[in-house]
């Protein structure tokens, strides 16, 4: 022992270039903090867009049959639930490609397409995890300008713009269907129109997360245009409409070849046994799906109403949240409904600074956050 201290590497300029300008993926308020203050109490969490009705039971009863196999490893290939995932989107086994939730696929897609000296595009108030997956990887991201507030589409997607933002070294454009955090949406026949604009060497991936609440029927799948589109990606996750958000499960389905591409990268085991047991019990269960469907319909509906009636812009949405817009500052009304036990996402990161995104809940969780926002208002 020489009693010097030891050197410190400097760790920050160790990173690659884009993870130093990397800033860690933000997922709102530290709720595990917040449910021990509130613990003995009602803690309304609006925040994340889980599935306030739960998963099917066939899952539940498929994780308590797995669960004295913890001591194993799970199936590396998951080739039980990519047959059924087949079976049930009309598709092929090498089609798919599964992920600890679509998240890791969508960073990933940069990790294997993306780089220095190459662009990646999408739209102005999208998902952040495409412009975290953009700078991870070095490439430059390119924005396109969201439609405006005033229009149907309050802050949506701009199909135009996005395609006209893309150039020569343009090597992935993300877009969301529907889109988080605004809830907008596109129909399945403008997104033909926009895949045709896009040269075939450029990939796009159509985000699908909350493809299981839309009811709008011009909205189909981007999974029918995949045949027709070879750069077409689509990623789903059971995170949302299939309420499995604590087990980490998604899936991408892409061309075969743009499959085997991506498993040269893919972790070992990176789905873990009880979610590959639980997905598939779950998408044996449509009858469950289609009621959380129906609940989260009839909720969204209700509780957008009863919001606009109090004066707050609320675009229309197709999804299980709302974009609420006070027309003000939001932070200072975002800590006052906190501080009475109801927990929304705050929306500074996105460039949205007088929004807040609100999950919408059962009927009991809705009633509460008006409770709270009424006193919050007054």
């Amino acid at each position: 022992m020489t009693g010097t201290e030891p050197v410190v590497p400097d760790f920050q300029a160790l990173a690659q270039p884009g993870v130093q300008r990397l800033r860690a993926y933000d997922p709102g308020h530290d709720l595990v903090a917040l449910r021990r203050e509130y613990s003995g109490s009602f803690l309304v969490e609006l925040g994340s867009n889980e599935n306030s009705h739960g998963p099917s039971p066939r899952a539940r009863e498929a994780v308590l049959d797995v669960i004295n196999e913890l001591h194993r490893y799970p199936d590396p290939l998951g080739g039980d639930l990519k047959l059924t995932l087949a079976s049930y989107h009309g598709l092929d086994t090498a089609q798919i490609l599964l992920g600890n939730g679509s998240h890791e696929l969508l960073m990933m897609l940069a990790q294997v397409f993306a780089g220095p000296g190459l662009d990646v595009v999408a739209a102005r108030y999208g998902f952040a995890v495409y412009a975290l997956a953009a700078q991870a990887a070095g490439a430059n991201l390119r924005l396109a300008d969201a439609l405006p507030k005033e229009h149907a589409m309050s802050r949506g997607h701009d199909l135009t713009a996005l395609a006209a933002q893309v150039g020569p070294d343009t090597r992935l454009v993300y877009v969301a269907n529907p889109n988080n955090p605004t809830g907008t949406w596109f129909s399945s026949e403008a997104l033909e129109h926009f895949l045709e604009a896009i040269p075939p060497q450029v990939l796009v991936v159509v985000d699908e997360a909350y493809h299981e609440y839309v009811t709008d029927p011009a909205v189909a799948s981007a999974l029918l245009l995949m045949e027709r589109f070879p750069n077409l990606v689509v990623a789903r996750t059971f995170s949302k409409g299939y309420a499995l958000a604590g087990l980490r499960v998604g899936f991408i389905a892409a061309h075969p070849e743009l499959v085997a591409v991506m498993e040269r990268v893919r972790e070992s085991f990176n789905v873990n046994g009880l979610a590959l047991a639980a997905a598939r019990a779950a998408l044996y269960d449509q009858d469950h799906l289609d009621w959380v469907r129906e609940r989260n319909t009839e909720e969204r509906e209700l509780l957008a109403r009863q919001l606009r009636e109090r004066g707050l812009f609320v675009p229309e949405s197709q999804t299980n949240f709302l974009l609420v817009d006070f027309g003000r500052e939001a932070a200072p009304l975002e800590a006052a409904l906190v501080q009475r036990g109801v927990v929304p996402r705050p929306m500074v990161g996105y460039g949205l600074p007088t929004c807040l995104r609100i999950t919408v809940g059962n009927r009991d969780e809705n009633r509460r956050l008006l409770q709270a926002l009424d006193e919050v208002l007054a």
